[in-house]
């Protein structure tokens, strides 16, 4: 949990992807699991790393989580093929128990790029709707003609109507929104 809190205090990318944060939680985890059952026995380790080598993924990973939930089946078979079935039971209903309450935590916040397009004029306008909002500068881009600002947002509800007032300002040519859930297309 602190690598889960330390990642999203520190991230300074462009989008912020929850599942990718909380995949360090999981696989921190999962990984516990599989050096509890194979510390006990050297056999078993070398049988692993020759179990793990022919595993080969024939599809393109598109979520990370994708990833925690083969390394959790592979460690909760492990674990029950080494006959360790409290650690599989115990370490899965941990798991999983922690996989239900992280994702149920993401539905809270949801993380939305404002893009907004304005001309020097309206320059001050534009940075008072802002204080009104709780926002991070991602970037901002300088031209002659207009100044392009994308902000990112962490709004609790759908209430958007803070975009009308943006895009109402006089000089402001172009105010988008765009929520990013973490979904790749295919």
């Amino acid at each position: 949990m602190f690598i889960f809190w330390v990642y999203k205090k520190a991230f300074r990318g462009v989008v912020y992807s929850y599942n990718y944060n909380v995949s360090f939680v999981l696989m921190t985890m999962i990984t516990a699991l599989v050096i509890m059952t194979i510390s006990t026995n050297i056999v078993l380790s070398l049988g692993m790393v020759g179990a793990l080598s022919i595993v080969r993924f024939r599809n393109a990973v598109k979520d990370p989580l994708d990833i925690v939930y083969m390394f959790w089946a592979l460690a909760a078979g492990i674990a029950s093929g080494a006959k360790l079935y409290p650690i599989a039971l115990f370490g899965s209903l941990l798991i999983g128990v922690t996989l239900l309450w992280l994702s149920r935590r993401k539905i809270r916040e949801q993380p939305f790029l404002l893009i907004i397009r304005h001309t020097e004029e309206a320059a001050n306008e534009v940075r008072e709707q802002l204080r009104k909002l709780p926002y991070r500068l991602k970037s901002k881009t300088v031209r002659r003609e207009f100044t392009e600002l994308t902000v990112e947002l962490r709004l609790r509800d759908d209430n958007t109507a803070f975009l009308h007032s943006i895009s109402d300002i006089n000089g402001v040519q172009d105010a988008s929104l765009i929520n990013y859930s973490g979904d790749y297309a295919q």
